[in-house]
């Protein structure tokens, strides 16, 4: 299998993923919520930042897709790196506010690394494109 298809399955996995996930933070935040990893349900109003949290999901997973079906490949590797700190992002705040170290380091530190791992082979799927010399057109005789 070539390392393009590689990366597009790959791509295509985190994709529906994060829209999944989104999805369900937004319509089922009660049943999602504790698979985040923090040790308690928001107090008062706070049950509006899960919401806003499948949100950042939801779009997050729609640049990503946009990218994939308009084959900017190279931008798509460089927006993978970029939204793997959101991941990390998550894992710090579940660790920070000391929720559950397997959950933030199987869940989002796991996650945001394969992240990586597949923002890093779109990189080396497109170095050769984008070092490729530009071939100068041909002058009007």
């Amino acid at each position: 299998m070539s390392l393009k298809k590689i990366n597009t399955v790959l791509a295509a996995a985190f994709i529906l993923f994060i829209l999944w996930f989104g999805t369900e933070f937004i319509l089922n935040p009660e049943t999602t919520a504790p698979g985040f990893g923090l040790p308690s349900w928001p107090s008062g109003d706070g049950g509006g930042f899960l919401i806003i949290k499948g949100i950042r999901d939801i779009v997050l997973a729609l640049v990503l897709g946009i990218l994939l079906v308009t084959g900017h490949r190279r931008a798509l590797g460089w927006v993978l790196l970029v939204e793997a700190l959101a991941a990390y992002g998550d894992m710090t705040t579940v660790l920070a506010h000391h929720g559950s170290v397997a959950k933030a380091l199987g869940v989002h530190g796991l996650t945001a690394t394969l992240i990586v791992v597949n923002g890093l082979l779109m990189m080396r799927e497109t170095r050769k494109v984008a070092a490729a010399p530009a071939t100068p057109a041909p002058r009007p005789a």
